[in-house]
C-alpha cells in the first residue's frame, strides 16, 4: 500500500482544480463580477436608511449647471427597481447570457469597455430623450448595448441574426407600451453606442490594429461625455 501510495499520481482537490482550469479556459470574470456587483448593490438597495438607489440613480436634472452629478450616468446601472425583483433577475440573465458569449470573443477589457460606454450611452438617451425629472434605473441600457454589438459582429461574420432581432424588436416594442414604465430612451441609447462598438470592434480587429481600435473607443466616450453637457448648450424643453 506504501509503494502504491508512493507511485500513484497526485490529485487535487475538485474545486481548485475547476477553478484553475476555469481561468485557464478564459472564464467571463468579468461578467461573473458585473452580476456579483449588480446583486451586492440590490441588497444594499434594501437595507432601510442607506439610500443607495437615491444616491445613485439618474435624471436628467443631475446634468444640470450647477446640479452636476455625472458619475450618475454610470452608477445607475448598478440599482433596479426594489419592488420588482423580476427587474434585477431579467437583467442579469441576459447578462449571463451575452456576457458570457462577447467576452469570449473580445476578451475581458474590450467587454467591460463595451458594457460600461453602452451603459452610458444609455444615459445619454435618456438626457436627450427623456424628461429631465423622472429617473431611471437599471442596466437595460447596457445589455441593450451588448445585443447590438454582439448583432453587428454576428452579422458581420456571416453568422445567423434573426433570432436576435425578434428578440431585439420585442423588447423594444415592450418598452413603448403604456403603463410599463421602461426607459425605452435608455435602450435605444446603449443599443446605438453598442453597435457602433461592435463595429468598431470587428473593424479593427487585428494586431496591428489595436492602438487604433483604443483611440476609437476613447473618442466614443468623449463624444458621449460632451452630449452629457446638453444643458450647458441648450435650454431646458
Amino acid at each position: 500500500m506504501r509503494e502504491q501510495r508512493a507511485t500513484a499520481p497526485r490529485t487535487k482537490p475538485a474545486v481548485l482544480t475547476r477553478m484553475r482550469s476555469a481561468a485557464g479556459r478564459g472564464a467571463p470574470v468579468v461578467t461573473y463580477s458585473l452580476i456579483g456587483i449588480t446583486f451586492a448593490v440590490f441588497l444594499l438597495q434594501l437595507v432601510p436608511g442607506l439610500a443607495i438607489t437615491d444616491r445613485l440613480l439618474y435624471a436628467g436634472v443631475y446634468s444640470l449647471p450647477g446640479n452636476l452629478e455625472p458619475w450618475r450616468m454610470i452608477t445607475s446601472i448598478f440599482v433596479h427597481s426594489t419592488g420588482l425583483i423580476f427587474h434585477v433577475l431579467l437583467n442579469m440573465y441576459t447578462l449571463w447570457i451575452f456576457g458570457q458569449l462577447l467576452e469570449g470573443l473580445l476578451g475581458r477589457w474590450r467587454f467591460l469597455a463595451l458594457y460600461l460606454i453602452a451603459g452610458l450611452g444609455g444615459s445619454v438617451g435618456v438626457l436627450w430623450l427623456g424628461d429631465p425629472r423622472v429617473a431611471v434605473v437599471g442596466a437595460s441600457g447596457a445589455i441593450f448595448g451588448l445585443m447590438g454589438a454582439f448583432l453587428v459582429i454576428q452579422r458581420r461574420l456571416g453568422g445567423q441574426t434573426t433570432q436576435l432581432f425578434v428578440l431585439l424588436g420585442i423588447n423594444l416594442v415592450i418598452g413603448f407600451v403604456p403603463g410599463f414604465n421602461i426607459a425605452w430612451q435608455a435602450h435605444l441609447g446603449g443599443l446605438a453606442v453598442g453597435a457602433l462598438i461592435g463595429f468598431i470592434f470587428i473593424e479593427t480587429r487585428k494586431r496591428s490594429q489595436q492602438k487604433l481600435q483604443i483611440w476609437l473607443l476613447v473618442g466614443v466616450a468623449l463624444v458621449l461625455l460632451l452630449l452629457s453637457l446638453r444643458y450647458f448648450f441648450l435650454p431646458i424643453g
